[in-house]
């Protein structure tokens, strides 16, 4: 069953997220006067710019890739992430930018930049990231790979044998999927589709003597790095990983396309386009076909970026930046290989000595206590005792996964309610919903058909649970929904009780053995009874909805943060302990920031660990002398959302008073898009040891003892990896590994 919507419905959903907007705005304004004092207004250039900033973010990864204490294949595989990043940033962020100038609804950014200022900002800083990126690669990157005998070869690099060897492979693998695409009178100039990586051909008639273009596309469905051989010693040893990238490949026998013709000139290319999508929800009259449609117009989005090889003929160059409308600004001339992302491949490699070491998650102790009795009822763990779950320390696969697939098995589950945002291949986690579903219990669905870059496997996985009975809704319209909940309802002795998952990550075995996230599994009859009305708004009509133990955006998240805030800046003044920590993946949202710098200008102290962008600027006299800002990379990407103050808000209901700290976890960021444009869920964590737990999770990542970057006054990160010393600091995630591995061993004993 899929939820659609007709024209009444289409306008009341639209004038509640319209109000809920708007009760957002009212409920954050603050007032005008503090303790009596008309409050001093902040200073115009308080924030930093959000692209900019990003930029900054994506520097460190770089800086992750340097890092000579990494491992080298990490190291290469950090290089990848940062070419992958940059993609997605153009796609998205560049391109958004470019289509307001170019329809004339540019409007001044925050941090007083106007779109076109940002661009050319970006423009500059974007160069040399990847000039920087691209040399190093080269320079340092490869030449330590070819030490450890992981080598990446020209053809004339290789012997007569390989090159015949690769020559039939040629012939008999790669050949027939080209196709070389001529450009004349009879030839449009072809499309070029986003992110492929093409050749440039100039090619002469030796007839006439004319010179024509051509372009031949890389196949993207193979392998980009071509094994060259396979040598290994007596012992049967790899001795060495040689590699041809396709493109030099296909460039050593281009005769073969081009027979009877001299090649003048091949050089690599590749167009970056708008791969944003906008769909229309209220006009359409069905979401799945509309986001259908909107995907395959998305690889004709215009071009925002040319990549060529710095070898390229000015002639060339010229041809492509006029035949794809491109500005000078808009070329970016790099030494070749092209597309770094390419590193990615280079994971499969047996060589562990070159990587991390692996580490495998453990069960959570909770459940891991009542398995060992009850042979894994999770539900029986949960009876017990909130369950806080940190991945990918937590086996996500022995927690959540089961879970719910104990829930699909148990015949005294009646139904299952899940948001799915993201999620894997082959998903155990669709599957325990399809079997639910064909048990004969009611499931819900809520699938979120607008996660950028899931478009197309959010369709699937919709179809699929279409099909096996589940009923799918794609929530609100206007709103993504991008909470992580999960809700199980199950008749027992005492009557029905209610089962509950808030996450801060996606439900996706694979991202959570990467991802550092959060999660509560609860039977609290509190959190039941707030999920459940959660789902019955996004599922049908509850727009007045309350809840006791989450905050929900886009009506409460930022208004109930405010207040929190605000609570600690009256503490202060009043001269009681007052502190704030914040862990979060971007703070951009203004209203927060100033509610920030209000507080330390009261005196309150503040943390901040940000993984990604941060426009707020800390440490500056007078405004926010107060308030620390670090940034945590590593082999895992943090991605859980912590929200902790020092003063609790009055009673908890069905829990008796509160004090002490309290603490919140949640999916949601404090952006723009989080706050007002989604569906987001924080829950409060009422369990004293668990809320500590979080608290001091927070401490070890802001700790002077830890490795992390600085930000500065000015804008700039300073990293802290090494004391006075000389001796490295802590990796905090490192730390975790162990901590979670050493009571794995003491559980054992």
């Amino acid at each position: 069953m899929v939820q659609k919507f007709d024209a009444p419905s289409k306008a009341l959903l639209k004038s509640q997220i319209a109000e809920h907007i708007a009760e957002t705005d009212k409920q954050s304004r603050r007032p005008a006067v503090r303790h009596g004092q008309p409050e001093a207004p902040l200073p115009e250039d308080r924030y930093f710019d959000r692209e900019i900033s990003w930029l900054k973010f994506n520097k460190r990864v770089l800086e992750l890739a340097q890092d000579e204490t990494v491992p080298l294949l990490e190291r290469a595989n950090f290089a990848a992430i940062f070419a992958s990043n940059l993609d997605e940033f153009f796609m998205v962020r560049v391109a958004g930018l470019k289509r307001r100038v170019d329809t004339g609804i540019a409007v001044t950014a925050a941090s007083g930049l106007s779109p076109r200022q940002q661009l050319r900002a970006i423009s500059e800083q974007a160069h040399k990231l990847q000039e920087e990126q691209a040399h190093y690669v080269i320079d340092h990157i490869l030449p330590g790979l070819a030490k450890e005998h992981i080598i990446l070869l020209s053809w004339k690099q290789l012997s007569s044998q390989e090159q015949e060897r690769l020559s039939s492979f040629f012939r008999n693998q790669v050949f027939p999927v080209l196709t070389p695409l001529a450009v004349d009178p009879a030839h449009p100039f072809p499309y070029i589709s986003g992110n492929s990586l093409n050749l440039a051909v100039l090619v002469e008639n030796p007839t006439s003597g004319k010179t024509h273009f051509a372009r031949v596309k890389i196949p993207d469905n193979l392998s980009r790095l071509v094994p060259v051989d396979d040598l290994t010693d007596e012992e049967g040893r790899d001795e060495r990983y040689g590699f041809i990238t396709m493109e030099n490949l296909i460039i050593a026998h281009l005769e073969s396309l081009f027979p009877g013709m001299i090649i003048k000139e091949a050089r690599s290319f590749r167009v970056t386009r708008n791969e944003d999508i906008d769909v229309e929800e209220d006009d359409a009259e069905n979401l799945l076909n509309a986001m259908e449609k909107e995907l395959l117009q998305r690889r004709f989005g215009p071009p925002i970026r040319l990549e060529i090889s710095d070898t390229t003929s000015p002639f060339l160059s010229q041809l492509l930046a006029t035949k794809l409308r491109v500005n000078p600004d808009e070329v970016y001339r790099l030494p070749a290989p092209l597309d770094w992302t390419v590193l990615f491949e280079l994971q499969s490699i047996d060589r562990t000595d070159l990587k991390f070491q692996p580490f495998i998650p453990t069960t959570n102790r909770q459940i891991a206590e009542v398995e060992s009795s009850q042979a894994q009822d999770i539900f029986a763990a949960i009876r017990e005792h909130d369950v806080l779950l940190h991945h990918p320390y937590d086996s996500f696969s022995t927690s959540v996964q089961a879970f719910l697939e104990q829930a699909a098995a148990d015949p005294k589950v009646l139904a299952i309610k899940q948001t799915l945002y993201r999620t894997s291949g082959n998903s155990p986690i669709i599957n325990a919903l399809v079997d639910a579903a064909h048990a004969g219990k009611q499931v819900l669905a809520l699938v979120e058909i607008k996660a950028r870059f899931d478009e197309e496997a959010n369709i699937a996985w919709a179809r699929q649970l279409e099909r096996a009975g589940v009923h799918v809704v794609y929530g609100i319209v206007g709103l993504k929904t991008h909470c992580k909940l999960s809700l199980v309802v199950r008749q027992e002795e005492d009557g029905l009780r209610r089962y509950c998952h808030v996450g801060t990550g996606n439900y996706n075995p694979k991202t959570a053995r990467q991802y550092t996230d959060l999660g509560l599994l609860t039977c609290d009859p509190v959190v039941g009874q707030d999920l459940a009305r959660l789902f019955n708004q996004l599922s049908g009509y509850a727009p007045k909805s309350s809840f006791h133990r989450l905050l929900v955006a886009p009506r409460t998240v930022r208004s109930g943060l405010l207040q929190r805030i605000a609570r600690e800046e009256e503490a202060a003044l009043d001269g009681k302990e007052a502190w704030i920590k914040i862990k979060v993946n971007a703070l951009v949202d203004e209203k927060t920031i100033d509610a920030l710098y209000r507080a330390s200008q009261a005196g309150v102290k503040i943390d901040i660990v940000e993984r990604g962008i941060c426009a707020l600027k800390p440490g500056v006299p007078g405004l926010s002398e107060n308030i620390r800002v670090h940034s945590i990379l590593g082999r895992f990407l943090e991605h859980s959302r912590i929200f902790a103050f020092a003063n609790s808000q009055g009673p908890q209901i069905g829990e008796g008073p509160l004090s002490g700290p309290e603490v919140w976890i949640g999916s949601a960021d404090l952006m723009h898009r989080n706050l007002d444009r989604r569906v987001e869920a924080l829950v409060r964590i009422t369990a004293p040891d668990q809320g500590q737990e979080l608290i001091e999770y927070v401490d070890l990542q802001m700790a002077d003892t830890t490795s992390s970057w600085h930000m500065q006054a000015d804008g700039t990160y300073v990293r802290h990896s090494h004391n006075e010393k000389g001796d490295p600091l802590v990796d905090c995630q490192e730390y975790l590994i162990d901590k979670h591995t050493r009571a794995l061993r003491s559980r054992r004993r």
